[in-house]
């Protein structure tokens, strides 16, 4: 653990258990985040049968949810300028507390909705602290280990919501373990406050000044990377929400065998953070980027494949495997690219830019298949994956004419 936090401007000194803890409670963080994210898909029937709903009303949750979220990843910048990581984290972790017991306890359906919206604010503020911070601090390797461990909460939350409906006949009751786990998330948020707060100083230049929201948002290379980040999710959650109806309703394949593909390409996400995380920086994060672009380049291709069947079969798992360590690499370059001084707008700008790309690709192409039917999504993964890859390389060619010092040794 005596790399674990490796950056040119360190924070102020800590004890090695220290860094080692603030590291776990990162790990926590990440699983935390990815918990609730889930569980909303598995209650949603009950939860729509509890409220007389109709079957479209589910779409309300993730636009407020997306509100609130994109509201205060964008504003993440400011935030933690004004109150520190450490404080940012607490209270984010409280409002999504805050929002699970709402859940569990609204009596009625406009309450669950604006419960939503809290829920967001809290993620959002999450998002951007935790992002911050790790690509800042820790090293590359962990920065994808901390992401994959967003997909073990992610993994656990439908367990957990499942267990809760199928054994105790309560969807309230699921989001009542999810809230005690985020509550007990912010107590350690607030124990550890004061071990987040961050240097006075940024980049190697001691006299380098921190630069405003709209400052940093007039950077080309900011506006880039919000594309980029845009289309990365919009490209990862287009495939892994529309790949099981692709199989079973347009390719024929037994629910069974979609299901598992359908799970094993998120699987192939958090496997290859793991593995990957681990030879990235002796790569290089530029080649490790563009070298798993191209491997999802081709997984699409695969993807758009009907005949044989096993031909899309495994381009959903090489497109997963290729997108594996696009965002957390992205992330851990952002320092490196733009400076400190404007790294934390811009990661919470490029985390607003990810959540807009979830709730629109996704959407779209949905209306697409509606006018075309369910085999136009494979070329529109295609069109994306292409695209990810130009304005990466297009990223990539306007950073070198850049003269900014790396903040993370890699």
């Amino acid at each position: 653990m005596s790399e674990v936090i490796e950056s040119a401007t360190q924070p102020p000194p800590a004890t090695a258990w220290r860094k080692t803890l603030l590291l776990l409670t990162a790990y926590l963080g990440f699983i935390s985040l990815g918990l609730p994210d889930t569980v909303a898909g598995v209650a949603w029937p009950s939860v729509r049968n509890s409220f007389s709903l109709p079957q479209d009303h589910f779409g309300l949750v993730f636009i407020a949810l997306g509100c609130g979220y994109c509201t205060s990843s964008f504003l993440g910048g400011g935030l933690m300028s004004r109150w520190g990581v450490g404080t940012l984290l607490t209270g984010s972790s409280l409002l999504v507390c805050v929002a699970m017991f709402g859940f569990a306890s609204a009596p009625v359906w406009s309450l669950f909705v604006a419960c939503a919206v809290i829920w967001g604010l809290g993620s959002g503020g999450i998002d951007s602290a935790l992002n911050s911070y790790a690509s800042t601090y820790f090293s590359t390797r962990h920065v994808n280990w901390l992401h994959a461990c967003y997909s073990v909460g992610a993994t656990v939350g439908p367990l957990l919501m499942t267990a809760m409906i199928v054994n105790r006949g309560s969807w309230r009751t699921g989001y009542v373990l999810v809230a005690v786990v985020l509550l007990l998330m912010s107590c350690l948020f607030l124990a550890t406050r004061q071990w987040w707060q961050q240097p006075a100083t940024t980049d190697s230049d001691p006299t380098a000044k921190p630069v405003g929201l709209l400052g940093t948002l007039r950077d080309p290379l900011v506006q880039l990377s919000i594309v980029v980040f845009f289309l990365y999710t919009g490209l990862e959650f287009t495939v892994g929400q529309w790949c099981y109806t692709i199989l079973t309703e347009s390719r024929n394949v037994p629910a069974k065998t979609a299901g598992m593909f359908a799970g094993a390409y998120f699987g192939a996400i958090g496997v290859g953070r793991v593995v990957l995380g681990m030879v990235a920086d002796r790569i290089g994060l530029d080649r490790m980027v563009r070298c798993s672009l191209l491997t999802a380049f081709c997984g699409t291709l695969m993807l758009t494949v009907r005949s044989p069947v096993g031909v899309g079969l495994a381009g959903v798992l090489l497109t997963g495997l290729g997108l594996a360590c696009v965002f957390p690499c992205l992330m851990a370059r952002t320092p490196q690219r733009l400076g400190a001084t404007k790294a934390a707008h811009a990661i919470g700008f490029q985390v607003s830019a990810a959540m807009l790309g979830v709730a629109l690709f996704p959407g779209a192409a949905g209306i697409a298949a509606r006018q075309s039917g369910l085999e136009t999504i494979p070329l529109i993964a295609i069109a994306l994956s292409s695209l990810l890859f130009l304005m990466h390389e297009w990223l990539i060619r306007r950073g070198l004419r850049s003269t900014r010092p790396a903040a993370t040794v890699s």
